[in-house]
């Protein structure tokens, strides 16, 4: 049993007194008693009871049925009314004010006792009832698309301060009108007319479509108005695509269905796509920028490379062509050594080509022309393309180069680069004269599935310089630098399936080891 807090209402104070006296008994409280309806409502102000027990007739102006009127109103609190008169007028007169339950004089505990439990049951239901309301409530209202409930006619019961905003109605304005009349949508590629999409729910059920592309039309506006060419009355401005004044909206709709599987109304949830399709379109442009700027940086790169990679052929020729034009200007030119200097440009220049057409392929991720190549007479080839350098450095070349490696497959042209690119930027680390000792240590080493070109000079080392910057394009230590050749250097690597590394020397310098694959087996 639920014990209760109870006022009674009796302006005879003997009936009074006994009903006191049998709600005690219940296990009730009884928090006041009262015989007019003014004190009624002033007492229920007060005690805030959890259940009155009204007489329908009291003294005074006011009589039971107005009393519980206020009371209700005011409170919400529930009534039970005791009478001696049932007539069909005092019955239907007291059943405007909500009551829980009627008690007939003269009073019988058992009839009491069960219409006070009932009373008292429904109350706590209809709390329940009335927070499960308000949650609903705040439910849509703090969700940021618009919603719209629907009655079984397709009037509107209830929308949301979006749908407000959105439709340019307020929900008391829209409260009991077609739907469609407060929402008034054309077909978003047609502009012709949208079908009432709560209808369609209701009518078709599962087979209504799930969801629909809109144009909701502002305020004021009709499916039939000719498009405005300004600001619409709701201040909705023109979409640029068509001119058509409103907003383009995404439409969901729902059935609700009551117990007995009826469909009693629908709820329309709506968002605007808006600001979506800004965001998507400004994405659009920021990937297609990215991309067009991927492409400058992948040409700046390309050019930077091409630059640093065809420099040495480029002044071997200038080199070679000057002495060539020494040799003519003898009064008796010597034809055999112009011959050979004239051999030499073709070469370099063949090689200048060579190393266009191996980084075109770079930057392709291909190799250029793939074969099986001889990795120590590649060392060996392309340190003598570096003496003039050595000597000019005062740099000491030590080799170890393993005996009989075993053959890598690949581009020898790109390869060469890489053994290039890494003697170089070893000759150039130790170009400050003050350096005690200037030593380049090239080695081969390995053996299984890969064979390792080590370089190793004596120069300032890697010093607190994270190894993986300095594979980085454009990145340079050295004011003139382009930063490209350990950048291509490592592609060229990576593009044979090896990987190249950077390490401080022992005790000083550093060490660059390429590891290259050698799987395949031999040509």
């Amino acid at each position: 049993m639920i014990a209760a807090r109870i006022l009674i209402v009796e302006d005879d104070r003997i009936v009074a007194r006994d009903i006191q006296h049998q709600v005690s008994r219940m296990g009730h409280v009884v928090v006041g008693l009262s015989t007019s309806g003014e004190e009624a409502v002033r007492l229920a102000v007060h005690h805030q009871p959890d259940l009155v027990l009204m007489d329908i007739r009291l003294d005074g102006e006011m009589d039971g049925i107005e009393a519980a009127r206020r009371i209700r109103e005011a409170q919400r609190i529930p009534v039970v009314f005791l009478t001696a008169y049932a007539n069909d007028d005092v019955v239907e007169r007291a059943s405007r004010t909500e009551p829980f339950g009627y008690l007939l004089k003269p009073l019988e505990e058992p009839q009491m006792r069960t219409v006070i439990q009932m009373a008292l049951y429904k109350q706590a239901s209809d709390a329940r009832l009335r927070m499960s309301e308000r949650r609903y409530a705040a439910t849509l209202a703090s969700i940021r698309d618009g919603v719209i409930l629907c009655d079984r006619d397709g009037r509107v019961d209830f929308m949301n301060r979006v749908a407000e905003t959105m439709t340019g109605w307020t929900a008391a304005e829209a409260a009991g009108k077609p739907l469609t009349a407060v929402f008034v949508a054309l077909d978003e590629e047609t502009q012709e007319p949208q079908e009432d999409f709560s209808a369609l729910v209701r009518h078709r059920g599962a087979h209504a479509p799930p969801e629909r592309l809109s144009r909701l039309l502002p305020r004021g506006e009709t499916a039939l108005a000719p498009p405005q060419a300004a600001e619409s009355q709701a201040g909705q401005p023109q979409t640029a695509e068509t001119g058509v004044a409103g907003i383009v909206v995404e439409e969901r709709c729902s059935a609700i269905i009551d117990d007995r599987g009826e469909v009693v109304g629908s709820i329309l949830v709506f968002s605007d796509l808006t600001q979506r399709r800004r965001v998507a379109e400004a994405l659009r442009k920021a990937q297609a920028d990215l991309a067009h700027v991927g492409r400058l940086t992948m040409m700046g790169e390309l050019a930077a490379a091409v630059a640093h990679e065809v420099n040495q052929p480029l002044m071997a020729i200038i080199t070679n062509a000057g002495t060539c034009l020494q040799h003519l200007s003898q009064p008796a030119p010597d034809l055999g050594k112009t011959r050979a200097v004239a051999e030499r440009i073709v070469r370099d220049a063949q090689r200048a080509g060579d190393v266009v057409r191996s980084i075109h392929a770079l930057a392709r991720r291909a190799p250029a022309d793939p074969g099986w190549v001889d990795v120590n007479a590649l060392v060996v080839e392309t340190l003598a393309l570096v003496r003039a350098e050595l000597r000019r450095a005062r740099i000491a070349l030590e080799t170890d180069l393993r005996a009989d490696p075993p053959r890598v497959h690949g581009d020898r042209v790109q390869l060469q680069q890489l053994i290039l690119n890494l003697v170089m930027n070893a000759i150039e680390a130790m170009a400050d004269p003050g350096l005690p000792l200037r030593r380049l240590r090239v080695a081969t080493a390995g053996g299984g599935d890969g064979i390792a070109i080590r370089v190793e000079d004596s120069g300032p080392g890697l010093a607190d310089t994270d190894p993986e910057v300095l594979f980085r394009a454009l990145y340079s230590t050295k004011p003139d630098g382009l930063g490209m050749g350990l950048s291509i250097s490592r592609s060229i690597v990576e593009l044979h399936g090896g990987r190249l590394t950077a390490t401080p020397g022992t005790p000083c310098g550093s060490v660059f080891e390429a590891v290259l694959p050698v799987a395949l087996g031999e040509a």
